[in-house]
Order: C-alpha cells, then sequence, then structure tokens
C-alpha cells in the first residue's frame, strides 16, 4: 500500500500486507477455472461490505489486455482481494488486514479517487533470486518471458519515480508502459511445422463486431466440442504430462471457416500441436462476424484442456 498527499508528490509505502494463500503459478490468468491469480495492472471497481470472505474489494479482470489474450467464451471473472485465508484465484490477506486495507480504500475514493490502482506482479523483480527463478520459468515459453518483461516495465517505473506508469493496451493485448526501457527478448528459433496446416491470406481483419462468430449449435455446442476434442487428444500428451490448457488463436474468415490455427501456448511438442490443429482444422464451418450488415474476418482465442485420464501401460 502506497500513498501520498498531493498529485505531485512521489509516492511512499505506508504498509504492507502479506498474501494469506496462493492458487495456480506464475503467469498470468486466461481462462475460467485455471485457479490463477492474474498479473497485470488493474484497478478497483467494487467494495463489497457483505462478502462471503468478510469484506472484499473486486477488480476489474478481465481487462482489455484479458479480453485479447485470454479464453474468448470463459476468461473468468469474480477476482478479489478479501479476508479469510482461501483462494481459487483471489488474492486473501486475512480478516484483520481486509479491514483496514478496505476502509482506507474507501476513504480514499470518498475522498474523490476513483481510480485506485492495483498491480499484480509474479515477483519482486528487484530480487535477484525471484529474477533468475522467473527467468528460468520463462525460459523455455517466449510468450510468457514477453508478458513478465511487459510486467517489469511496469515495476521499473514505479521503483525509479515512484510514480504511477501510465499503462496503455495494444490491440495485440501487449502492456506498453510510459519511458520504459526497451527490453531485447531473445527468442529460441521455432521449427518449422512438418505438416502442412490451412493457412489464408487473410484480409479486412477487424476487432470490433457487431455480432461475433457463431459456431453451429451456439457457444454450448461449442464448449461440448472442446471438451470432446480434449479427451480425444489424451494419447498425444507428452510423456510426463498429466495435464495441458493449451491457448491457441485461429480466425473465422468472412466465409465462415476457421483457419490459420497458431499455438498461443501449452504442450512444447510439435507432435502434439501438429495433431491438435489438424483434428481443430476439421471442425465444421462457423456463421462468419458480422460488421456493418457484412460478414468480417475475425480473430478467436480459446483454449482447450487435454487431461491425462488413462492409467498408463506397464510395460
Amino acid at each position: 500500500m502506497w500513498v501520498k498527499d498531493e498529485l505531485g508528490d512521489p509516492f511512499k509505502l505506508f504498509k504492507t500486507y502479506k498474501v494469506c494463500a496462493l492458487a495456480g503459478t506464475l503467469g498470468p490468468k486466461r481462462m475460467e477455472g485455471d485457479y490463477q491469480v492474474p498479473e497485470g495492472f488493474y484497478y478497483i471497481n467494487e467494495f463489497n461490505p457483505n462478502s462471503q470472505y468478510y469484506l472484499s474489494l473486486g477488480l476489474n479482470y478481465p481487462n482489455l489486455s484479458d479480453r485479447l489474450l485470454s479464453d474468448s467464451l470463459r476468461p473468468g471473472s469474480a477476482i478479489y482481494i478479501h479476508g479469510s485465508c482461501v483462494t481459487v484465484g483471489c488474492i486473501p490477506i486475512t480478516d484483520q488486514q481486509i479491514d483496514e486495507l478496505y476502509i482506507l480504500a474507501a476513504h480514499a475514493r470518498n475522498q474523490g479517487q476513483e481510480f485506485i490502482p492495483v498491480h499484480i506482479f509474479p515477483i519482486r523483480f528487484n530480487k535477484p533470486k525471484s529474477a533468475a527463478y522467473l527467468a528460468n520459468l520463462t525460459k523455455d515459453d517466449a510468450s510468457l518471458k514477453k508478458f513478465a518483461a511487459q510486467l517489469q516495465d511496469g515495476f521499473d517505473y514505479f521503483e525509479k519515480f515512484h510514480q504511477l506508469p501510465v499503462v496503455l493496451i495494444n490491440d495485440k493485448g501487449d502492456y506498453l508502459v510510459n519511458d520504459a526501457i526497451v527490453k531485447k527478448v531473445v527468442e529460441k528459433p521455432v521449427k518449422k511445422d512438418p505438416v502442412q496446416h490451412r493457412t489464408r491470406n487473410i484480409t479486412g481483419l477487424v476487432d470490433a463486431v457487431h455480432q461475433w462468430p457463431n459456431f453451429p449449435g451456439g457457444g454450448n455446442a461449442f464448449m461440448e466440442y472442446l471438451d470432446k476434442l480434449g479427451d480425444s487428444m489424451e494419447d498425444f500428451l507428452p510423456e510426463g504430462v498429466k495435464k495441458a490448457f493449451v491457448q491457441l488463436e485461429f480466425v473465422v474468415d468472412k466465409d465462415g471457416v476457421p483457419c490459420n490455427f497458431r499455438i498461443l501456448r501449452g504442450a512444447q511438442d510439435d507432435e502434439f500441436n501438429d495433431e491438435l490443429i489438424t483434428r481443430l482444422e476439421n471442425m465444421p464451418v462457423w456463421k462468419p462476424a458480422i460488421l456493418h450488415d457484412k460478414p468480417v474476418p475475425k480473430k478467436m482465442v480459446q483454449t482447450v484442456t487435454v487431461e491425462r485420464k488413462k492409467e498408463p501401460v506397464q510395460q
């Protein structure tokens, strides 16, 4: 908790509250039910004095970045800082501490501060051991490494100036921090896929539409399709992997044909990814997105869960 008296003053550390319990692992929240605590730049958008966890302060998850990068149908919601000491993705700090934090936040709001920012980082980036741990965790995941670097830009700016950074979000969902030092993320070369997948040269791709693409049968039918797809991919899970949350993007073209599938995050296995994309390319034709009464291509982000349910065969 950082405070200051006047707008131009630097922030000063007022008090540190320890998080009582954690869920998930390091990394952003990308779908409902993944037990992840969101990471990124948020603000308080709800005061709940009647919370089942004593008191709670709601966060504006999913923000614009989350909506662009997370599961398009089930990104998750209802993320709070609250009392008690249990969590499936929220931030519990016990009843005694939320009592004080809630009153401070309410006082700031009552004094006219409508925007109360909450920055959630995976680590303290200025702690060498923590930085080394995160670097090792992200060394084989270029997208997670890039995301962590964006968060560090905001962390470093505040540590240097003790002022809030101006954080923008581009059309790819990336955080852009004012006056951030440009960091070059060295990514390992990606092997070319041995399988030729359905790729189109898409023109006229849009972000905002009047009507989203519609899977035959609607959203529930699409969820059932993904569940069955995940079950069918069990035998392709890499050795030692019991469960994979595979995040991918694809384009529903203006004729409704899904194409340009790309794995964003998930199993680091070419055979698994090739097989998953091949099966996804056999999904039925959608009703395309509509903008100004005309069909347009629309990018989708989706998560497929693959879990090993069978017992491995003993040789």
